[in-house]
């Protein structure tokens, strides 16, 4: 039975207990660049000694970095770069076939959903999706259905999806996904969409693949400054968040501070990474949403219906294999 981890439960404290598990496993996270919240969670892991690092980015520079934090801390742990731009499928078919070739490479046990843009303008990707939709949900679908293979070589597969409780603020939108040309378009509506659409793919995968022993989680890492908010003005970002809850008629519409009393450290923050990652029990619940450290509770940590729906999941699924342009049945 797992400790009671909760909201004050530090990723070195997770590291600590599941160093056993992390030893010599293969994985692979999006967005590790210094800063984030990605780079934290494979700097902690690296410090149980998984055999393999895949680092995927954009930009080799910044991920270097990365990788050079990690091996001067832990200089027995391999780094690897992969190229991956997620706003764009070519990028992304690329980047899967690269790694497909890599026969020193022959299995992945972990791979970490973490890349993402947050409240941006409106915009269309070079596929002309809304790039939020783009990079945060459509490029991870193609890239983790492109080398899932390798992930089921595994003999202990996962796929963790970084999601947020801002899923609150909408629901898919079926049809009308891009906004109406940006007509309907609000950077936080077009941020919950994109981290519905994680939660709801985490729940597909399991359904779909968790009788190939494949396990599939999100997580909501609590309200961190991370670089993924370089580009806001934190006040208005704050006074948006606040409008689009009261509208809602959301718990933090009543009392504005909660988003305040939610932020936490880099450390806290890739606590659930970790757990999600590794936690062994969570066998016992694939497909969850998980937050502090725990698999999140309908009615306390603020999770939405309309992404825990498997009826959703598998809608949005169909969709997306629309949208890359390419099936994937399993």
């Amino acid at each position: 039975m797992a400790p009671p981890y909760d909201t004050n439960t530090t990723a070195q404290e997770l590291v600590n207990d599941y160093a056993s598990i992390i030893k010599g496993k293969v994985i692979l996270t999006t967005g590790v660049s210094p800063g984030s919240l990605g780079a934290a969670f494979v700097e902690y892991i690296a410090k149980a000694q998984p055999a393999l690092l895949i680092l995927a980015g954009r930009d080799p520079t910044k991920t270097d970095k990365t990788a050079s934090a990690i091996t001067s801390s832990n200089p027995g742990v391999k780094t690897r770069f992969l190229k991956v731009d997620l706003s764009s499928f070519q990028s992304v078919r690329d980047a899967a076939a690269e790694l497909n070739s890599w026969s020193d490479v022959p299995f992945i046990d972990v791979l970490v959903n973490n890349a993402g843009i947050m409240a941006v303008p409106y915009g269309l990707s070079v596929d002309g999706f809304e790039r939020q939709l783009a990079s945060n949900h459509l490029g991870h679908f193609l890239f983790t259905n492109l080398i899932i293979d390798k992930i089921l070589a595994s003999k202990t597969p996962r796929i963790v999806n970084i999601s947020s409780s801002t899923h609150r603020f909408s629901p898919f939108r079926f049809k009308d996904y891009n906004f109406d040309g940006g007509k309907t378009y609000h950077p936080w509506r077009g941020y919950g969409q994109s981290k519905t659409a994680n939660m709801l793919m985490a729940i597909s995968l399991a359904e779909k693949l968790g009788k190939r022993s494949l396990l599939a989680f999100s997580v909501h890492p609590g309200g961190i400054v991370t670089n993924l908010a370089s580009q806001l003005d934190t006040n208005k970002a704050l006074d948006d968040i606040w409008e689009i809850d009261r509208v809602l008629g959301n718990d933090h519409g009543v009392d504005r501070d909660i988003d305040m009393k939610d932020m936490r450290s880099l450390e806290r923050g890739a606590a659930t990474y970790v757990y999600a990652a590794f936690d062994p029990s969570l066998s016992a619940h694939n497909g969850s949403y998980t937050v502090d450290s725990h698999v999140a509770d309908p009615f306390t940590d603020q999770v939405r219906p309309w992404a825990t729906s498997s009826v959703e999941a598998e809608k949005l699924w169909r969709l997306s294999e629309q949208l890359v342009g390419q099936k994937f049945s399993y």
